[in-house]
C-alpha cells in the first residue's frame, strides 16, 4: 500500500522584521546574520496569534470536504499552551471538525512532526480510508538581545497523510536514533528556550551522519540514488553544514544537484525564521515550489529535535503534487516590515505564562483565526 502526504498548507502571521535592521540595532555585521546564519526576514508573532490559530489557518486551507474525513488530528509542537489539554482540541473546534475524530499533542523538541506522520502511515495501514492531519506549529523565541534571538521565527505547516497520496510516498525504510542530550531545552519556567549553539550544531550533524550511514548499511542505497537531501532548518546554514559533512569538496554532478535542491529548500525559511517542528516540512514545501523537481524523485528527509532525536525517511513524488501544495510567495511579498521597535513591543506583549485576564485588540490582525485574549485562565478563540 502507498501511504505519504496527500497536501501541504503552510501558515505563518502577517508581520516580518528585515534581519538587516536588526543587526544594526543590535551592532552586529548585517553579514553575520544574511550570510553567516543564513537568515534575512524574520515572522514576527503578534499577541493575537499563536501555535493554535496558526496550525488552525495552515489546515485550513484544505477542502473541506476532505477536511470532514478527518478521523485523526495530531499537532506537534514545543509550544504548547497547556500542560494538560491538546492544543490538538482547540484546533479541531476552530476548524469546526467532526466530534468523532481522535486529538492528540505531541512533544520531543523540532523533531515531534516527523513522529507524527510516522503514527499516521501506521494508522492507515490498519485503516486504509483514514485521513489523518498532522500539523507542525510553533514559535521559536529565545529572547531579546539574545545570541538565539536571529533564529527566531513561527508558523505551521499542515500536511494530510492518506493512503495513495498525491504529493509524496513515504518509503518503507526508516532510521530512528536518540540519546540524552542537554543542547537545547526550555525548562516549564520560562518562555524562552536555552541552548547552547554550537554543542548542538554538532549534535545534529552527528545525528545526521549516523542515521544516514545507518540507511545506507540497511538499504545499500547510496547518494546517487537521490535527487537531493531536505533537512531540518532551524537557520538556513545549518543544513547547508549538514550537507558539507557529507558531500566534502565533492563537486561532480551528484554534488550539484544536491546542493541546488538545499537551495530551493532554504528559501522560505530564509524569509520566515525558525518554525521548529514544522522546519522540515517547510523546507519540502520550498524544495517542491522552488526547485527543479518532478514525479517519481526520490527524497532523502532528516528530522532532528534537541534533546536529542533524528530520524532519516525517504519520499517518491507523485506525479502533479504541485497541485496539492501551498503556494506562499505572494503571502509572504504582501506581508507587513516592523520596525525593531515595533517588533521588541509585540515580542513582550505575548500572552506567554500570564495568568491575569486579558484581551487583546484582533482589529488589526488579517488572519480568520485569532486569540482574542484570556479569561478565567483560559484562552479565547475567535473565527473573524
Amino acid at each position: 500500500m502507498k501511504i505519504g502526504i496527500d497536501r501541504v498548507g503552510f501558515a505563518t502571521t502577517s508581520l516580518f522584521l528585515d534581519l538587516k535592521d536588526l543587526a544594526v540595532a543590535r551592532g552586529v555585521d548585517p553579514n553575520k546574520y544574511l550570510i553567516g546564519i543564513g537568515q534575512s526576514e524574520q515572522a514576527v508573532i503578534p499577541p493575537t496569534q499563536d501555535i493554535v490559530t496558526l496550525a488552525t489557518q495552515a489546515a485550513a486551507k484544505f477542502p473541506k470536504a476532505e477536511l470532514a474525513q478527518v478521523s485523526t488530528l495530531i499537532v506537534a509542537t514545543e509550544s504548547g499552551i497547556d500542560n494538560s489539554k491538546a492544543s490538538a482540541v482547540y484546533v479541531k473546534h476552530l476548524l469546526g471538525l467532526d466530534d468523532f475524530v481522535r486529538t492528540v499533542e505531541l512533544k520531543e523538541a523540532c523533531y515531534s512532526a516527523t513522529a507524527g506522520l510516522q503514527f499516521a502511515k501506521g494508522l492507515i495501514v490498519l485503516n486504509p480510508n483514514e485521513r489523518i492531519l498532522v500539523i507542525g506549529s510553533d514559535i521559536a523565541r529565545y529572547g531579546l538581545e539574545t545570541g538565539g534571538e536571529v533564529t527566531q521565527g513561527g508558523g505551521a505547516v499542515a500536511m494530510m497523510v492518506t493512503a495513495n497520496p498525491r504529493v509524496m510516498v513515504f518509503g518503507d525504510t526508516n532510521v530512528a536514533m536518540t540519546k540524552d542530550i542537554m543542547d537545547f531545552w526550555r525548562p516549564l519556567y520560562r518562555t524562552e528556550a536555552l541552548v547552547d549553539g554550537k554543542f548542538s550544531t554538532q549534535v545534529y550533524i552527528d545525528f545526521f551522519q549516523a542515521c544516514w550511514q545507518r540507511y545506507r548499511q540497511l538499504t545499500g542505497r547510496t547518494l546517487a540514488d537521490f535527487e537531493g537531501f531536505l533537512f531540518h532548518l532551524p537557520f538556513t546554514k545549518m543544513g547547508r553544514k549538514a550537507l558539507a559533512s557529507e558531500l566534502g569538496d565533492r563537486e561532480d554532478e551528484v554534488a550539484s544537484r544536491y546542493w541546488n535542491i538545499l537551495a530551493a529548500s532554504q528559501i522560505y525559511s530564509r524569509r520566515v525564521g525558525n518554525l521548529y517542528t514544522g522546519s522540515l516540512y517547510l523546507g519540502l514545501l520550498s524544495a517542491l515550489n522552488n526547485g527543479q523537481l518532478e514525479a517519481g524523485n526520490q527524497l532523502g528527509l532528516f528530522s532532528y529535535g534537541s534533546g536529542a532525536e533524528g530520524e532519516f525517511y525517504t519520499g517518491t513524488l507523485v506525479a502533479g503534487f504541485e497541485n496539492f501544495i501551498d503556494h506562499p510567495d505572494k503571502f509572504l511579498d504582501q506581508r507587513r516590515q516592523v520596525s525593531v521597535a515595533e517588533y521588541e513591543q509585540l515580542f513582550n506583549q505575548q500572552l506567554g505564562m500570564k495568568s491575569e485576564d486579558i484581551t487583546f485588540d484582533v482589529s488589526n490582525d488579517p488572519a480568520e483565526f485569532v486569540l482574542a485574549g484570556q479569561t478565567d485562565h483560559k484562552r479565547v478563540y475567535q473565527r473573524k
